[in-house]
């Protein structure tokens, strides 16, 4: 005899409103995705130039790359 669980589809994530704990798994991610963010940015900055120019961008446009904010002139690139 097969029998289904009634959490057979359900995804084990909690949602953003799934109380405290939800808030809390979520202010983890965003906590992550920003110091990943600030790593990258770190880590273009330390490249020169030459290598920056190779990859498509300028200094100016590091932060703008890195938070998705792409100027035209950036996305012909891509």
């Amino acid at each position: 005899m097969t029998t289904i669980s009634q959490t057979a589809g359900r995804s084990l994530r909690p949602s953003s409103s799934s109380g405290f704990f939800g808030k809390l798994v979520t202010a983890a991610y965003v906590l992550f995705d920003r110091l990943e963010r600030r790593s990258a940015v770190k880590t273009l900055n330390e490249l020169d130039d030459r290598a920056l120019r190779d990859i498509g961008i300028n200094r100016s446009q590091i932060e703008d790359a890195v938070y998705g904010q792409f100027k035209t002139e950036l996305t012909r690139y891509l």
